[in-house]
């Protein structure tokens, strides 16, 4: 990656998966970012993740917006995406957010992107009644859970976080924005 490239971002949908109704396919997923204006896009997984390029936060925001308003007219997508700066999600990989974590009985790590409106209130109980999802920290607009099985299925950070917030979120296991620095970071 040159530095003439810009910066390079992350963009995180909310119920994007690759080749489902009213969805993309990672071709269309990839030329929709490149036809609003990235230098570069690389989808990541099937999950509605894409790293891409630009020249500042703002002409990321500006491809991120032109991006969705084409899988609109093209696909129907009427999700909502979440961007952070690349570097940005190296310094929470960085920060290794679950070390520490008792992984006994748990299903997964995961992490959650909250819309720019969220706040999560003081008083908050950040775990389910059962335990299924436990917050573990946060950092801004992320949020680092655990999910664990009882029952089932395992535990929903994401629905637990919108019930909770009223306001949309996306939700990736932690692996996923790990392996996502190291090949796009």
């Amino acid at each position: 990656m040159s530095g003439m490239s810009g910066m390079r971002y992350a963009a995180f949908f909310r119920n994007l998966n690759l080749g489902r109704p009213h969805c993309p396919d990672r071709a269309g997923f990839e030329a929709a970012f490149l036809g609003a204006g990235a230098r570069s896009a690389a989808s990541f997984l099937t999950n509605g993740t894409m790293a891409f390029d630009a020249p500042s936060v703002q002409a990321a925001g500006r491809v991120l917006a032109g991006a969705q308003k084409l899988m609109l007219q093209q696909v129907g997508l009427r999700e909502p995406a979440f961007l952070r700066e690349m570097v940005w999600l190296a310094d929470l990989v960085a920060a290794q957010p679950f070390d520490g974590v008792e992984q006994a009985g748990v299903y997964g790590c995961y992490v959650s992107f909250l819309h720019r409106d969220a706040a999560v209130p003081l008083d908050a109980v950040l775990r389910t009644a059962r335990g299924e999802v436990e917050v573990v920290c946060m950092s801004g607009l992320e949020v680092f859970s655990v999910a664990r099985q009882i029952g089932k299925s395992p535990g929903n950070p994401n629905a637990f976080l919108e019930k909770l917030l009223h306001l949309p979120a996306t939700t990736r296991a932690w692996n996923t924005v790990v392996r996502m620095v190291e090949k796009h970071g």
